[in-house]
């Protein structure tokens, strides 16, 4: 059902696309099927275009979960101890609204041309969302479950203990927590495809963002189209990835 859905949005916008290209000119924008053609031909006999999204596709994956398996626990942590939310709270404030896309110049520097800027931008820009998101569903959840939870640790043994904080964090704080990560995360995969865009657009000679700028550069349309679609289809690919990982993950 959900596939026919996918179908049919995608029939509805190529109708939209093929009016627009009937309006402006071919010259301007080509026509769905000039651009199917080519995305098909690229497919099955382009190993280029599968490097180029190979490429992506690494760094996507890569950065998308490097970003939660940081941000999460980190999250959870800030939830459970006051203490340490009140000195780390104010960093994390000052920072996330900055567009973390900023710091690619500074990660190339600081790390090179190679793939680690690529992935480390885009586990910055989903990390901060997961880490604000699981931080405050944690801080949110109600007294009672804490003190009910408490109740039925062994005596002598506190929250405030190692023993009791780990608990805590496992069987209440994580529990909690983890719907709202993930929704976080599939959220933020569009969000990390685009920045991955910009970062490929320069210093690098692979991925689908250097594809699609160096189409542009010679006028090749319908290959620049094809990236684009290479790219969204990969966003959409991130999207359903997250979203099994939802349902594998909060079965209840």
């Amino acid at each position: 059902m959900k596939a026919l859905r996918y179908l049919v949005a995608l029939a509805a916008l190529a109708l939209l696309w093929q009016a627009a290209a009937l309006w402006l000119g071919e010259r301007v924008l080509p026509a769905p099927g000039v651009v199917a053609v080519d995305f098909w031909e690229k497919i099955f006999h382009s190993p280029e275009f599968w490097r180029h999204a190979g490429a992506s596709a690494w760094r996507a994956t890569a950065g998308l979960f490097c970003g939660f398996a940081a941000a999460f626990p980190l999250g959870v942590l800030l939830g459970l101890s006051r203490r340490l939310d009140e000195w780390l709270s104010p960093v994390i404030f000052l920072t996330y609204p900055i567009p973390k896309v900023l710091f690619l110049p500074v990660l190339l520097v600081l790390l090179g041309l190679g793939e680690a800027p690529k992935i480390i931008l885009v586990a910055l820009t989903v990390g901060y969302q997961v880490l604000v998101v699981t931080r405050d569903r944690v801080r949110a959840v109600d007294r009672q479950y804490w003190d009910s939870f408490a109740a039925l640790l062994p005596a002598g043994r506190r929250l405030s203990s190692f023993g009791g904080l780990w608990s805590s964090a496992r069987h209440v704080a994580v529990p909690a927590a983890l719907p709202a990560a993930v929704t976080a995360l599939r959220i933020a995969a569009g969000t990390a495809v685009s920045v991955l865009f910009i970062a490929e657009s320069f210093a690098t000679d692979r991925g689908l963002g250097f594809m699609i700028m160096e189409a542009w550069g010679g006028l090749d349309l319908p290959r620049m189209f094809t990236g684009i679609a290479a790219m969204g289809l990969l966003g959409l690919f991130l999207y359903e990835l997250c979203e099994f990982l939802d349902r594998r993950l909060n079965r209840w």
